[in-house]
């Protein structure tokens, strides 16, 4: 177990390494849980923190975006049965744009000693440059890349990447918003758990029919 936030771990303890796997999660899916667990289980981490952004600035303006307090709950719910992984609500009460260094300097405060994994998508990965003070996120954590099966994404070769692979699942979040608009199924690509949140808190209730929904 994981020690617990603002915990110092006793002496002896083995380094806890924790993986903070970031994202709008709008809604969280079973792509997002397939990730999250292969990485868990191919670093030996402690933990997953799926961390929710709270204003996702490379999307602001984009889109609406549900309520960051509702995508939380959405996330909790996915996660709630899933050993090693965990919700994370820090960017929440950072308030405003969310930002990795950020978010790392934090946890690095709750987990004194702590070794941080940063876990990406290559897409993600390859604009590591674009990134807010992307130097920060490279010196407080390690970076993880989620690799597809095929051929792996070009990266920059001065930062020291661990590279892991996931199924290959072509789930996405806006996919998904357009199955509520259409009525398609949701059956498998979202967990129960998770729809019935988005039911009692009518999210996405312009595009939604929850007579249509599967049960």
């Amino acid at each position: 177990m994981p020690v617990a936030p603002g915990q110092t771990p006793s002496p002896g303890a083995a380094t806890q390494r924790i993986g903070v796997f970031g994202g709008t999660f709008d809604p969280p899916h079973v792509g997002h849980l397939v990730t999250a667990i292969n990485v868990h289980h191919a670093l030996g981490l402690d933990v997953v923190v799926m961390m929710v952004a709270n204003v996702p600035w490379q999307k602001d303006g984009t889109r609406d975006i549900t309520p960051a307090e509702d995508r939380l709950a959405m996330v909790a719910a996915a996660v709630e049965a899933v050993p090693g992984l965990i919700p994370g609500r820090h960017e929440l009460d950072l308030g405003g744009n969310s930002y990795t260094a950020d978010t790392l300097a934090v946890l690095a405060d709750e987990y004194p000693g702590a070794e941080l994994f940063t876990i990406v998508g290559d897409d993600a990965a390859a604009k590591l440059h674009s990134w807010e003070r992307h130097d920060e996120v490279v010196s407080l954590s390690s970076l993880v890349v989620v690799d597809r099966p095929g051929a792996p994404v070009v990266l920059d070769p001065e930062v020291d990447w661990i590279r892991v692979e996931v199924p290959r699942l072509d789930v996405s979040s806006t996919d998904l918003r357009a199955r509520f608009i259409d009525g398609r199924p949701l059956d498998y690509l979202v967990t129960d758990a998770t729809l019935d949140v988005i039911q009692q808190r009518e999210l996405y209730a312009n595009e939604l029919d929850t007579s249509a929904a599967p049960a």
